[in-house]
């Protein structure tokens, strides 16, 4: 009997697994459009997906959390390392928290958040890029608005989240190649 219910007990956990990334894979959209989408920053400023055409751009979508302050930190260093290039770093607080827990949360980070810092009240880049329990997320979209690059979640073999060199890298890589011209 014991050897019947640690069958079923690992069969269980497989098909499990299976689902959770089955599930996390659909988020996975390298190749495909970003979804565009627009909201207001920490600054009361409108920002759009669309307003960054013709630039690339990283994009962090995050919560109120230790990966996600470690990962938006992250983004700045990124920021920092593209400034004068035709690059746009965008922070999005996709779990609907509000302004003044938001700004509590970013204050309390290693660096100042320099780059746009959004709010999402509705959750909408959450549903739209796949949020929810796989965060932080961080998309580079190219200069024709296709997703080139993601790390969802803690999708690294060592469980770190995507440092700001690799993610520099894939904004280099993409720097490279000229923008054609698109619809966002």
């Amino acid at each position: 009997m014991k050897k019947h219910m640690h069958h079923i007990l690992i069969v269980g956990m497989v098909l499990l697994s299976t689902s959770l990334i089955a599930h996390a894979g659909s988020f996975f959209k390298v190749g495909e459009a970003a979804p565009d989408f627009s909201l207001t920053g920490l600054d009361g400023q409108a920002v759009s997906l669309q307003q960054y055409k013709g630039k690339v751009v990283v994009l962090g979508l995050f919560h109120i959390c230790e990966p996600c302050l470690i990962q938006s930190t992250n983004l700045q260093r990124v920021h920092e390392a593209t400034k004068g290039k035709p690059v746009a770093v965008v922070g999005v607080n996709s779990s609907g928290d509000s302004r003044a827990d938001v700004m509590t949360f970013i204050q309390g980070f290693p660096v100042k958040v320099t780059y746009p810092y959004l709010l999402d009240h509705e959750k909408k880049t959450d549903k739209l890029y796949g949020g929810g329990k796989f965060i932080p997320n961080v998309y580079v979209i190219d200069q024709n608005g296709l997703i080139r690059w993601q790390r969802v979640g803690n999708f690294f073999t060592d469980g770190t989240l995507a440092g700001h060199e690799a993610i520099v890298e894939e904004v280099e890589k993409l720097l490279q190649v000229p923008p054609t011209p698109s619809a966002m």
